[in-house]
């Protein structure tokens, strides 16, 4: 497999997964959930990723919510399930319920808190490659994993046959280029910033995309994407703009919470937009009062209207 294996492309979130304040999930609002995507018109969801909260799912909640993903996108749009776990055991078991599922990929990071050298990263994912015929994406995710893949490491991984893409959430804006001249011609390569000099680059072609996280602007994530394709810079660069307020002030340079956690400001995001995002898992806290206005305030700016939270 390689990169024209698949056809992954633009702007393809990692979604929330919607529990309760009691902890449960609410699989009737998932649906909703995942309605809202496709009708919003993103090119993919990412379920079981970090905006969904892996770290606090169990096995089983993991293989139910990739089914009720197939089940609910129903091929409208690509769909890929995370598999991160700590052991390739693990995330094999993961990527055949994935596969079980009918999802059209994987998303996988190198063993979290472990810090694996570069012999160590390329056995896991070989050996999670050998065990299934699922296409796999690599995701480079320093912050969570405490490692920063380097060019040669991520190329010797992209030399292995499920692997069709690399997500490259480095903060290393320099490494992330040379990556993607590296690498772009055998791989799908995702995460160029919707920056001004992102939307130049990826007007050149050589970008297939983002998969951010959470999809807090509906279509105007996606349709800057599609603005590249149609050679119209100009409203690209406004869409991208959008996008960079929501990350200057909500989240810090490095994709951690500018307060909260992440994921409580994403599911606070979408909720304020009449999303069903649900409520964090702990060890994870809902945002305060003051936080959650501090969301809206920022939504309210860039002209989306707000629901009222406790309706």
């Amino acid at each position: 497999m390689d990169r024209n294996s698949v056809s992954w492309f633009g702007y393809i979130p990692a979604i929330t997964t919607p529990f309760r304040k009691n902890g449960s999930i609410a699989w009737d609002d998932f649906a909703v959930e995942l309605d809202w995507y496709v009708t919003e018109r993103m090119h993919g969801v990412v379920v079981a990723g970090t905006s969904g909260e892996w770290f606090s799912l169990s096995e089983d909640e993991r293989s139910e919510l990739f089914s009720q993903t197939s089940r609910g996108i129903d091929s409208r749009i690509t769909t890929l399930g995370g598999c991160n776990a700590y052991t390739a055991d693990e995330a094999i078991r993961h990527a055949r319920a994935a596969e079980r599922a009918g999802l059209d990929g994987i998303l996988l990071t190198p063993p979290p808190y472990v810090v694996p050298n570069r012999r160590e990263l390329v056995q896991f994912y070989r050996e999670v490659s050998d065990a299934t015929d699922i296409p796999i994406c690599v995701y480079n995710w320093p912050r969570g994993c405490v490692v920063d893949m380097d060019i040669e490491t991520l190329s010797e991984i992209s030399d292995i046959d499920h692997v069709v893409a690399i997500k490259n959430s480095t903060g290393n804006f320099s490494a992330f280029l040379d990556g993607l001249y590296a690498l772009g011609r055998k791989v799908r390569y995702f995460n160029m910033p919707t920056s001004e000099l992102g939307a130049d680059i990826a007007g050149l072609g050589l970008s297939d995309g983002l998969m951010g996280a959470g999809g807090i602007l509906g279509s105007g994530h996606p349709d800057f994407w599609r603005a590249i394709q149609e050679g119209d810079r100009q409203r690209a660069v406004v869409l991208g703009e959008r996008d960079r307020i929501i990350m200057r002030e909500l989240f810090n340079k490095d994709y951690a919470g500018a307060f909260g956690n992440a994921q409580a400001i994403l599911k606070t995001a979408l909720r304020l937009r009449g999303v069903p995002a649900g409520y964090v898992r702990r060890p994870l806290l809902d945002l305060a009062a003051e936080e959650v206005r501090r969301v809206a305030d920022t939504l309210q700016r860039l002209g989306i209207e707000v629901v009222n939270e406790d309706a």
